[in-house]
C-alpha cells in the first residue's frame, strides 16, 4: 500500500505542473513528445486529448506501457509515473475534457479525429528539492565539505 502523504505528492505535483512528457515505444525507439495532462485522482487515471493522426494510438496499440514525466524546472520539483495506456473515441469524456487550449488543434469538441488517451498509473517517483538557489547553495557547500547534499525528497510511490 502506498503512503498516502507520498501518493497525495505525486498528483499535487502532476496537478500543479500540468503539461508532461508522455513516452511511448516505437519498435526499439522511444518516443516523448508534450502533452497536457488532465490528472483524475479519483479515477487514479490521467486523461489527454489527442488527434487519431498523431500515432500514438497505433504506437500504444503495439505496447500499451507508457511513462509520463512532469518538470518544474525552476521549483526543482518533478515526478516520473509508468502506467498503461488505452485510446478511446469516448465523445463524452471528450466534451468534459475540452477547453479553451485545445482549439489550437481542433474547431470543436465533435472534430471527429479528436480522441481520449488514459492512462492508469501503476508506478510513479518524485523529487522534490528547496529550489534553484537552495540547491545550488547546498551543493556548492558539499563541494567544499565531504559529505553529500541534501536535495530535497525522492520518493518511489506504487500507484
Amino acid at each position: 500500500m502506498a503512503n498516502t502523504n507520498n501518493l497525495d505528492n505525486v498528483w499535487d505535483l502532476a496537478e500543479k505542473i500540468g503539461f508532461c512528457m508522455l513516452t511511448t515505444r516505437i519498435s526499439h525507439e522511444l518516443r516523448a513528445r508534450p502533452m497536457a495532462a488532465h490528472p483524475e485522482r479519483l479515477e487514479n487515471a490521467f486523461y489527454f486529448l489527442t488527434d487519431v493522426d498523431g500515432h500514438k494510438d497505433e504506437e500504444i496499440a503495439r505496447n500499451p506501457h507508457v511513462c509520463l514525466a512532469f518538470a518544474d524546472s525552476k521549483g526543482q520539483k518533478y515526478v516520473s509515473i509508468s502506467g498503461s495506456a488505452e485510446v478511446s473515441n469516448d465523445r463524452e469524456r471528450i466534451k468534459e475534457l475540452w477547453s479553451t487550449p485545445a482549439k489550437a488543434w481542433w474547431d470543436s469538441p465533435e472534430d471527429p479525429s479528436i480522441r481520449v488517451l488514459k492512462v492508469t498509473p501503476s508506478f510513479a517517483e518524485y523529487w522534490s528539492s528547496p529550489g534553484t538557489i537552495v540547491s545550488y547553495m547546498k551543493m556548492a557547500a558539499a563541494a567544499l565539505g565531504s559529505a553529500k547534499p541534501d536535495m530535497g525528497n525522492n520518493e518511489k510511490v506504487d500507484m
